[in-house]
């Protein structure tokens, strides 16, 4: 090519001693031209007929490398080969230009190689995520490790050309420098082995509710990287959690509840023990009318009618009575269990406790059915509103420390006593 554009110059009657130095000018700037005509027919043309092709197709893969525009890393390779052909037919293939430009232009394909690993590895994990096992085994660290090594492996490719050795020879190098690559990517390794065992062993998946108060995580799992675990708090703020750490240390994972169909409800209210006694005949009659302690109040009777005929003697200290503190048991047990939101086939309790300075605590230890955090709190919150006010119905009340009405008021009886 330059012996043609070198006669043509000739032709024109240029002196012989600017022909060499113009043709090869004009060779280089042609070769130029060229590789800016290939890289405006690569996107103008080929580009666009790929985002129409694209468009029209109802395959999701062609649309994850558009994303991730694997396609247009691929156009930039079209002007450097162009380029890296036609250089040696302007210079000539021992000039030390052609080398020094065909090196700069492999190191150029090198990065786009790594690029377009890059986009691709990227566009899989897009499709992979549209499927439901990604919630359950994600990928995202496995594609960190392959983004690694083949940045790794582009990196090794790079420096052998810049030092003029293969990349055997550096490759060769790497044994004695282990330890300081173990240091340097310490992290990674790391994560990378707990990824393995994460998902190999479903310990987390996304969207999991986590607890881990060490690093202030108490929220949805959003993202499994390779070396950190997203994690968005109920306050909507972002906490990193080494990936390591899900496996060295210990946290809680709510998934089993989410996945059981209940939610614990387990809440204790405490009674004033002053308050407890044995139930009067008008106390048993009033509870008679009550639909959810009728039928309990009516087998009550009968039981203990029988048991207290086989007792001698008219006292009342053998003979058993229904007290006000059991009658409430048997109502909250039948009030929850006609609730429409209570999970009558997990645990069902509603408990006495070990009495204590705060009063006799009655515990309620049942599941709701919804696991939803606004409507879990909102149906707790009725199931304690009716029992708070229902206590007094039988003649009992809530345990609460004195408070400073309750000392105005004794200060008021004590003044009436004065006078």
């Amino acid at each position: 090519m330059i012996a043609v554009i070198q006669n043509w110059l000739l032709q024109l009657g240029l002196n012989v001693e600017y022909t060499e130095l113009l043709s090869k000018g004009l060779g280089f700037l042609l070769v130029v031209v060229l590789a800016f005509i290939a890289d405006r027919i690569t996107k103008q043309f080929l580009l666009r007929g790929v985002a129409r092709l694209v468009a029209k197709t109802k395959s999701d893969w062609d649309d994850a490398l558009q994303k991730r525009k694997f396609f247009n890393q691929l156009a930039h390779v079209i002007p450097a080969v162009v380029l890296y052909l036609l250089i040696p037919l302007t210079f000539g293939t021992k000039s030390r230009i052609v080398f020094f430009t065909q090196t700069a232009l492999v190191i150029y394909l090198v990065v786009l190689a790594v690029l377009i690993v890059g986009a691709l590895l990227n566009a899989f994990h897009d499709i992979y995520n549209t499927f439901s096992v990604s919630r359950q085994i994600p990928i995202k660290s496995f594609i960190q490790v392959a983004k690694l090594i083949t940045y790794f492996i582009g990196g090794i490719f790079i420096v052998s050309l810049l030092i003029d050795k293969t990349p055997v020879y550096l490759i060769s190098g790497l044994g004695a420098m282990t330890a300081v690559i173990m240091f340097i990517f310490k992290d990674a390794i790391l994560g990378f082995v707990a990824g393995i065992q994460l998902s190999a062993n479903k310990m987390v998946t996304i969207g999991d509710w986590i607890e881990m108060p060490k690093y202030g995580a108490d929220g949805d799992i959003i993202e499994i990287g390779l070396t950190t675990v997203k994690v968005q708090n109920f306050d909507k703020t972002i906490t990193m959690v080494p990936t390591y750490a899900l496996i060295s240390e210990s946290f809680r994972n709510w998934r089993g509840m989410k996945e059981s169909g209940g939610r614990r409800i387990k809440r204790a209210i405490h009674i004033d023990i002053n308050t407890i006694k044995f139930c009067s005949d008008e106390m048993i009659d009033r509870f008679q009318n009550n639909q959810y302690i009728s039928k309990y109040i009516q087998t009550k009777k009968v039981e203990l009618e029988n048991y207290n005929k086989t007792i001698e003697g008219t006292s009342q200290i053998n003979r058993r009575r229904l007290t006000n503190v059991g009658t409430l048991r048997a109502y909250l047990v039948n009030y929850l269990m006609n609730h429409p939101s209570i999970n009558h086939d997990m645990t069902f309790l509603v408990r006495q406790l070990k009495p204590t300075e705060y009063g006799l605590p009655i515990e309620i230890y049942v599941f709701c059915r919804d696991s939803e955090w606004t409507k879990y709190e909102a149906i707790q919150a009725d199931i304690f509103d009716h029992i708070l006010a229902i206590v007094p119905e039988f003649d009992l009340k809530i345990f609460q420390n004195p408070t400073g009405s309750d000392f105005r008021e004794l200060v008021g009886q004590g003044g009436k006593r004065g006078q």
